[in-house]
């Protein structure tokens, strides 16, 4: 299962039009590199819960066939929380063992291995846990040598053994249907602040699955930039639409132009640009670490710089966009 219901308030103003799971990451969809993930696992059912602008993603993605996988969509009127979107589906889910997984990241991990790790440990609820430079930003978890999580974030913290590990959770979790008994029907409950914290403090089997390759969380505009800076210099493999040859233009590698873009001779493009479908740079436009999505125009001296701007979006002669996020409004 795909969580795709919340707001995507952190990448306001983009996420008002646009439901953050059809946020452009590479010319496609976020949710579509998710479907891959899931794809690539041998996973063909999967079920996605959406609430902001669900058309929109329902009318892109249909019923899956296109992308090689069969889609079941659950829209929520009222957002149920983590816990309670996974309920709603209880009927698509409960045939064994599934994976959950959320649709603001990208990520590059085998999850073959993940569930391989999970039956081998008899575990009733894995999570996919990774260490942090920062620990501090997020909420902590403690894991035992073997994997077994001890503590959680609202769990008691009594009895925590000396030697563990703080990791930070990654959105990505191999659940038994047994965890459906916990979770109310119809309700707002979510997993991390209701239902983990119980099952660690009444001793089940959940563990942690260490993971040590690419991770990052689309959560704002620096991060969003980030996974294009990482894509474009091979850190992290992602599927791309349609490119364009920029011949004569001014491309200043690493960038990634997609179909009839018009880049004018004098103009500059990168590094790290990503540049949708149809823009149109004028000379002496400068265009650097940003992320411009379909139909762009910049006018001619105009620059744009760590920014994200919106389809459409119309940048006039010899304004300076940096550190921004822009919709056509």
């Amino acid at each position: 299962m795909i969580l795709a219901a919340g707001f995507g308030t952190r990448l306001l103003p983009l996420t008002r039009t646009v439901p953050k799971p059809m946020v452009a990451v590479m010319h496609r969809p976020l949710l579509e590199h998710t479907i891959h993930l899931l794809r690539s696992a041998g996973i063909s059912d999967i079920a996605i819960n959406v609430h902001h602008l669900p058309e929109q993603v329902m009318d892109y993605f249909g019923d899956g066939k296109r992308f090689g996988v069969n889609l079941h969509f659950s829209v929520e009127k009222a957002i149920l929380g983590t816990a309670g979107g996974i309920k709603a589906v209880q009927g698509f889910l409960q045939g064994g063992p599934f994976v959950v997984i959320n649709s603001d990241i990208v990520v590059d991990i085998d999850l073959n291995s993940v569930f391989d790790f999970h039956r081998q440990k008899g575990s009733c609820l894995t999570l996919v846990v990774r260490e942090d430079d920062s620990p501090e930003k997020y909420d902590p978890i403690e894991i035992q040598k073997d994997g077994r999580i001890v503590h959680f974030v609202g769990a008691s913290s009594l009895n925590v053994p000396e030697d563990t590990r703080r990791v930070m959770f990654t959105g990505i979790q191999i659940m038994e249907p047994e965890i459906f008994s916990r979770i109310p029907v119809g309700k707002f409950c979510g997993t991390t602040e209701h239902v983990f914290p119980e099952m660690i403090e009444e001793g089940l089997p959940v563990f942690g699955y260490l993971h040590k390759d690419y991770w990052i969380d689309l959560g704002n505009r620096a991060k969003y930039l980030e996974v294009h800076r990482d894509a474009l210099d091979g850190r992290v493999s992602l599927k791309t639409g349609a490119l364009q040859k920029a011949e004569g233009a001014a491309i200043v590698s690493p960038a990634l132009v997609g179909e009839n873009c018009t880049i004018d001779p004098a103009a500059k493009v990168g590094p790290y640009a990503v540049l949708g479908k149809g823009c149109r740079v004028e000379a002496g436009a400068v265009i650097e670490h940003s992320v411009l999505w379909d139909g762009v125009t910049v006018g001619s001296h105009g620059s744009v710089r760590r920014s994200i701007l919106g389809s459409g979006v119309v940048v006039q002669s010899k304004d300076q966009i940096e550190d921004r996020s822009l919709i056509n409004e």
